[in-house]
């Protein structure tokens, strides 16, 4: 086993292999490693049935054994994910500006790797696959961390990558897992700034928190999504009822599923007994103010807690308001700035919203779940940035790059 030292020099030796390669190479190694996934589809899940053995072992929730999981399908799709990146447009090399200055020198911006990006994530096999290939595609190396309770899965597919460049000729140490699950090492990753050049977690609340407070390298905060869909007294029922039971149910374990509802008074007698009625068919729980409680007898009295929890579970809190502005505060108040939604007909009202609440992606009548940078047409995603600096909303191939000043002259010097 690498220590943490040796895997960063490693990565920092791989970082020049990028310089030589074209898009057109960077392409065919992607689809190489997609068809490789493939046909390593059956080592990988049997790696993968070890990781949800344990993890039923261990009592873990519905939601998390849900991201955990492998099947073909997924494995499928996580390939069908590099060659949709393979079909994207290279962004390194790309000019963001050219202007010339009053003493003839030619400034020209253009996009250029970040370098060697960190990424320590939980039980997300997939993300071993979607990281890969985004730092790939835009030229970066890249240090995985993955959780101990995907662990079989991750080094399954981190060797089945390597193994694919192996064959083509590209070093493989363009990724590397980290296989110790001491958490002192991952401590000491998150303060490899000799080699990292910035850490991206992908978790809940407490991998982010962790990772915030002990970083020494720069991080770009992800993930944690305490969803919320206000439904106006100007919604469409017809609408709200579908994208209310897709946003909650389609998956619980994932950040862009509504965690919170947030009801006008005004349509509360016409909107909940039909939802609760969906809402019971799919199993969830819940939880609302003293307005809900008094018209439904099945909902759990809410506490302040549940106004700010990501359940990641079946699970969803209810809130009355008596107008747009009661919402938006509450909203504000208790949400993690990533997917908020309005359903409503009245354009007014709409609008208000877009500008009011704070998060990365906005909605009116839709689901949460379509932030995604899959869904943004981004191809996969290394994450949902939360923050404002640097990214923000699904990070795909652009949010990986940084840039650099090229300048060019003829024989200027300064006075």
């Amino acid at each position: 086993m690498k220590t943490l030292q040796e895997l960063g020099m490693a990565a920092q030796e791989a970082k020049p292999i990028f310089a030589k390669l074209t898009t057109e190479e960077k392409n065919k190694a992607l689809i190489a490693v997609a068809d490789g996934l493939v046909a390593d589809a059956d080592k990988i899940l049997e790696q993968n049935a070890i990781d949800m053995e344990n993890g039923k072992k261990n009592n873990m929730k519905a939601g998390l054994l849900d991201r955990l999981l492998l099947t073909k399908e997924r494995i499928e799709a996580m390939a069908e994910g590099l060659r949709q990146i393979a079909g994207l447009e290279d962004p390194v090399g790309e000019v963001l500006e050219t202007f010339e200055r009053p003493n003839g020198l030619k400034v020209v911006q253009k996009r250029v790797p970040i370098g060697v990006i960190g990424i320590i994530y939980e039980a997300r096999p997939n993300v071993t696959a979607d990281a890969f290939g985004l730092c790939f595609k835009t030229g970066n190396v890249v240090i995985l961390k993955g959780g101990k309770d995907a662990l079989h899965s991750n080094v399954s597919i981190t060797d089945s990558i390597r193994n694919s460049l192996e064959k083509i000729h590209i070093t493989p140490d363009v990724i590397q897992q980290i296989t110790d699950t001491n958490r002192e090492t991952t401590k000491e990753f998150m303060r490899l700034n000799s080699y990292i050049d910035v850490l991206i977690p992908r978790g809940g609340a407490g991998l982010i928190r962790t990772v915030v407070e002990n970083a020494t390298v720069p991080v770009i905060e992800t993930g944690t999504g305490n969803c919320h869909i206000y439904v106006d007294k100007a919604a469409d029922i017809k609408k709200a009822i579908p994208i209310i039971i897709n946003a909650k149910t389609q998956r619980i374990g994932v950040c862009n599923a509504c965690e919170s509802l947030v009801i006008h008074e005004d349509i509360k007698d016409t909107l909940l007994p039909a939802l609760a009625e969906e809402l019971r068919k799919h199993k969830v729980e819940m939880r609302g103010d003293e307005v809900i409680c008094d018209m439904l007898k099945d909902v759990i009295p809410a506490t302040s807690e549940d106004w700010g929890t990501e359940y990641l579970d079946y699970i969803i809190s209810m809130k009355t308001v008596k107008n747009v502005e009661e919402a938006i505060a509450h909203i504000n108040k208790y949400n993690t700035k990533h997917s908020e939604a309005i359903i409503t007909e009245d354009v007014k009202t709409a609008e208000k919203f877009l500008n009011e609440i704070d998060a990365a992606a906005v909605y009116v009548n839709a689901s949460t779940r379509f932030t995604d940078g899959f869904e943004f047409g981004f191809g996969a995603e290394i994450g949902i940035s939360t923050q404002k600096l640097h990214a923000r909303g699904p990070m795909g191939l652009k949010a990986l790059t940084s840039y650099k000043y090229v300048v060019y002259g003829s024989g200027q010097i300064r006075k």
